[in-house]
């Protein structure tokens, strides 16, 4: 694919997203959208400067950019671990898939109370309410991209008398390391939704706290441009973990 052609894409993309910006203005103008509901882009434009100054911005984004990172480190290391687990062991996978994709549908930011009793009104709270919400994709994924991984070459594995954890990492990591980065991705979209949904629920620390500062004080500028620092940090993780992937899987 030559550099034209890949930037294409990212040209339609960004021309979609001023179109849409200059429609909502356009909307909002016209009075179709209640301005007292949604501000105009400029406005939320014009508040960026104002609260990256008077509301500590880079501060909090550290914030929630820490627990995102924290909870990350959690699926990786046991959304990872359990799904390698739970495929090596038929009849542990047996027993408990399907509550692990129970969970995967589950409303766990409604157990905030509990977490808050455990863990105490801490970042701690934050982390683990992030990790809950995203391990059951990670492990899910981890197990079906293990599980899809083509016959053929773990018979090739075995015909060079490959040990279990040779066979491993030499064929199935590999093999499944896309499926599990699809889990990775998607464990981390809820994992930031919860963490940003909790902050703001217990007004504790980062971005969450800040969009429920503004919102209190009912500054509509302000709280659609923090929300917009939250989708900055999701971007932000996005590229991380591609650029994570292209690094292990540099063939692809």
């Amino acid at each position: 694919m030559t550099r034209a052609q890949r930037l294409v894409p990212l040209a339609l993309g960004l021309g979609t997203l001023i179109v849409l910006i200059a429609l909502m203005e356009a909307l909002i103008r016209a009075g179709a959208i209640n301005k007292f509901i949604v501000p105009t882009p400029l406005e939320i434009a014009g508040a960026f400067g104002r609260v990256i100054v008077e509301e500590d911005i880079p501060h909090r984004f550290l914030v929630t950019a820490r627990e995102a990172l924290w909870a990350a480190a959690l699926l990786v290391v046991f959304g990872i671990g359990i799904g390698v687990l739970l495929y090596r062991v038929q009849l542990l996978r047996d027993a408990t898939e399907t509550w692990v994709a129970a969970l995967a549908s589950a409303p766990t930011v409604l157990m905030y109370p509990l977490f808050l009793v455990i863990f105490g009104r801490s970042e701690k709270t934050i982390i683990m309410m992030g990790f809950v919400a995203g391990v059951p994709a990670v492990i899910l994924k981890t197990i079906e991209g293990l599980s899809g991984t083509r016959r053929v070459l773990i018979n090739v594995g075995r015909s060079f008398n490959l040990t279990e954890l040779q066979l491993f990492w030499k064929i199935l990591f590999p093999a499944a390391l896309a499926t599990i980065f699809v889990g990775l991705r998607l464990g981390m979209i809820f994992a930031l939704i919860n963490i940003v949904g909790v902050e703001f629920l217990i007004n504790f620390g980062g971005l969450g706290q800040l969009i429920n500062d503004l919102a209190e004080r009912y500054d509509l500028a302000g709280t659609y441009a923090a929300i917009c620092f939250v989708i900055l940090v999701s971007v932000v993780f996005f590229f991380l973990t591609d650029r994570l992937e292209r690094w292990l899987r540099p063939a692809a």
